[in-house]
């Protein structure tokens, strides 16, 4: 469980039966999210978190970091651009989704307008599973082609199998689940930050974490 601050918050809204509202919370309220539905259907809960700063030391954190989430060749970009070997930033803002199923937990995810998101395609609570869960990664509302998606499965023994895959030309990708596991899946986008966004942060390196997380019913 996470608390709720709103200066970390630049967007907290649930989305049901084709209804969006902003989610009520105060600042300091534990968990984050407090409400009790009054509908049955799919809620996807849609977060974006306000830019935050990282330093690296060394330029091995950083590359092992990028290798990690599928940029293999930020080595080349970093020296592109002329940039510095140690002693560097980079801003991250991280864009997330949960998929809650309430009571008959029919329904579906849409495109929410966040500038880089998952959607799911499959209903993990009501749909056919055999053949995976199905998502679509977008980023700036077009479809993320060859990119990387790194799962986290968590059994109900609390292990964490850590994979990853790719989307396809496009965005999706379908992931292989389990009854009874829990699920969350993040992409990165590595870009260069705007001019102001570098200045205001003094940083080098943006990064756009899309993230979704969901269960799969026993």
């Amino acid at each position: 469980m996470l608390g709720y601050f709103e200066n970390r918050a630049v967007l907290f809204d649930w989305l049901q039966n084709a209804q969006r509202q902003p989610v009520t919370a105060r600042s300091g309220d534990f968990p984050a999210l407090g409400m009790v539905p009054a509908d049955q259907g799919l809620m996807v809960l849609i977060y974006q978190a306000a830019p935050s700063v990282l330093q690296y030391k060394t330029w091995e954190k950083f590359a092992k970091f990028a290798r990690h989430k599928g940029f293999e060749n930020v080595k080349t970009r970093h020296l592109d651009r002329g940039l510095p070997d140690k002693m560097f930033g980079e801003v991250y803002s991280r864009f997330c989704k949960s998929l809650i199923g309430i009571g008959h937990a029919e329904g579906h995810d849409i495109d929410t307008g966040m500038e880089t998101e998952f959607i799911a395609i499959t209903n993990p609570y009501t749909d056919n599973l055999n053949n995976g869960f199905t998502v679509k990664l977008l980023f700036q509302g077009k479809p993320r082609m060859d990119a990387q998606i790194e799962v986290f499965e968590r059994g109900a023994d609390k292990t964490v199998a850590i994979s990853t895959l790719r989307t396809d030309n496009q965005g999706r990708a379908s992931i292989p689940v389990k009854a009874g596991h829990t699920y969350l899946l993040d992409a990165v986008v590595l870009r260069e930050p705007s001019a102001d966004l570098a200045a205001k942060h003094n940083v080098v390196w943006e990064t756009l974490w899309a993230s979704l997380t969901f269960k799969v019913p026993d």
